[in-house]
């Protein structure tokens, strides 16, 4: 092969067109029973596309399967619980997650609703996540299910089609940043709020993206029939309050606190700050206090009935995970196009994001006043590690994907296994050989109990790390000859069947 195959940029591209990681993970394997050594190229499984597309495009079809498999259940989901898996990348899945302000860690606070906002409509809710049956013309029976579209209301005048403020000087920059901050908890909200109206365990797969204003929102699946005034009623009546210390007036901004080993001090003064203790227990005790934010969805809801199988789900599930390989500021902008204006308009909300607090624990508590809670030496406003704060993320740094615990009765691993299996069994039927995932994992253990096989990373340099993605490009092409083989074979003995699913014709290119 000639060396000009190894030119980063062309390896890059051949790594692309094969669906191959281009940014793999280097691992030396060493089997102690034996003493033989391998590298093992390992995809990074990034979720955003400017990364590595080829994973990225995996992890899409990953949740195109998770959304469609338990979006039209026609039983209720018999698996195990699924529980919060551990972040990888920006991706991730979480589960029903109870609000702060429910952990009875501090003094709980009135549930008596606000006098400004409709009541709910509650309804006793029955023991079951399945929809409920309708019968139609003729007997037939039908189960549908519903596809909604949340939004945050408007912060000020947008330009038709471009996305950018009319008056960037009076749009508000501040409340559509603490909305992006917090906006998992109205979701959370609402969620719960929808399973005391809708009279039943309403199940859920959603995506939250953004629209070309930089405003969050949020695209999920619901399983089973709900009426739409419930979901409007609902969605008008559902608010978010986050009750942490005042973060309207900047104390520190040209000024940085000081660690002394047990508090951060005042600069000039070298008093200890307000620890963050001390501030929810002041504001526990004000009997005048009011939330640092309150936030609530804008009017315009998006709600559709859909019945499984129809095109009209496959191409919802697939509009729903449309943008997940993307970041919230990546969604609209362009490689090859630079739109001077909305990149000014990432860069205001980036300002407001970056200095806000994310979370009790947040280093921009320092920024006003308040020592962060669990405070350490290090912490500088503006440099919080949260990804929220990130110019790419715009304050929604993580649960893009939000999925409730009764979806499919699978986590995302049983997911991706299922997928594997699905490759493995027609290439094993056809007499081929499957690659064993688990051949040298970690947890296989040598005759002394120890782990047989130990595992190292390894940094090579642009020319070696580029043999390998080859190496992995060259394995693929074989893998995918292989299985095509193997499904003309099938098809030619097998009897006929019903292939049709939304993640139909992508299987072959899963790792």
């Amino acid at each position: 092969m000639k060396s000009s195959m190894f030119e980063p940029e062309v390896v890059q591209e051949l790594a692309l067109k094969e669906g191959v990681c281009v940014r793999p993970l280097l691992n030396r394997v060493t089997d102690r029973q034996t003493g033989d050594t391998t590298v093992v190229v390992m995809p990074c499984r990034s979720t955003r596309e400017s990364r590595c597309p080829s994973c990225a495009n995996a992890a899409r079809r990953l949740r195109i399967q998770q959304c469609a498999e338990g979006w039209h259940l026609d039983q209720e989901p018999t698996g195990p619980e699924q529980e919060p898996e551990a972040a990888t990348d920006e991706l991730e899945e979480e589960e029903d997650v109870v609000d702060e302000e429910e952990v009875p860690e501090r003094r709980v606070r009135s549930t008596r609703r606000r006098s400004d906002v409709a009541d709910l409509p509650l309804k006793p809710t029955e023991n079951r996540t399945i929809g409920a049956v309708f019968e139609g013309n003729l007997g037939r029976r039908y189960r549908p299910s519903m596809f909604v579209t949340l939004t945050l209301p408007s912060y000020g005048s947008i330009a038709t089609g471009r996305g950018v403020p009319i008056d960037p000087s009076s749009y508000d920059y501040r409340t559509a940043a603490l909305d992006a901050l917090h906006f998992t908890k109205l979701l959370d909200r609402w969620i719960q709020n929808l399973r005391r109206c809708a009279g039943f365990k309403v199940q859920y797969f959603g995506a939250i993206e953004a629209q070309r204003r930089l405003a969050a929102h949020f695209h999920v699946a619901l399983r089973g029939a709900i009426p739409r005034s419930i979901l409007r009623k609902v969605t008008r009546a559902t608010y978010a309050q986050v009750w942490w210390p005042s973060c309207d007036e900047p104390v520190y901004v040209d000024r940085v606190p000081v660690w002394d080993g047990v508090d951060y001090l005042d600069p000039d003064t070298s008093i200890p700050l307000t620890t963050w203790e001390d501030a929810m227990a002041e504001l526990d005790e004000d009997p005048h206090a009011k939330p640092a934010h309150t936030l609530s969805f804008g009017r315009q809801v998006d709600i559709k009935g859909l019945l499984g199988g129809t095109p009209d789900a496959d191409r919802s599930v697939r509009y729903l995970t449309k943008y997940l390989t993307k970041a919230v500021a990546e969604t609209y902008t362009q490689a090859e196009v630079f739109d001077a204006e909305y990149e000014a308009h990432i860069d205001r909300l980036h300002d407001e994001v970056r200095y806000l607090p994310c979370t009790p624990s947040c280093a921009n508590w320092l920024r006003f006043g308040i020592q962060p809670k669990q405070a350490g030496p290090g912490l500088q406003p503006g440099r919080c590690s949260s990804a929220a704060h990130d110019r790419e993320n715009l304050g929604v740094g993580g649960r893009r994907v939000q999925v409730s615990r009764g979806w499919s009765g699978k986590t995302l691993s049983d997911h991706r296994a299922d997928r594997a299996a699905v490759v493995k069994k027609v290439l094993e039927e056809a007499g081929y050989t499957a690659p064993d995932a688990d051949r040298m994992s970690a947890e296989t253990l040598a005759t002394d109990g120890e782990p047989r096989y130990l595992w190292q990373t390894v940094h090579l340099p642009p020319q070696k790390a580029s043999e390998a993605i080859i190496t992995s490009v060259l394995e693929r092409r074989r893998w995918r000859n292989e299985y095509d083989r193997a499904k003309a074979a099938q098809v030619s003995t097998g009897p006929p069947v019903e292939n049709h699913s939304a993640t139909d014709g992508e299987v072959e290119r899963e790792e």
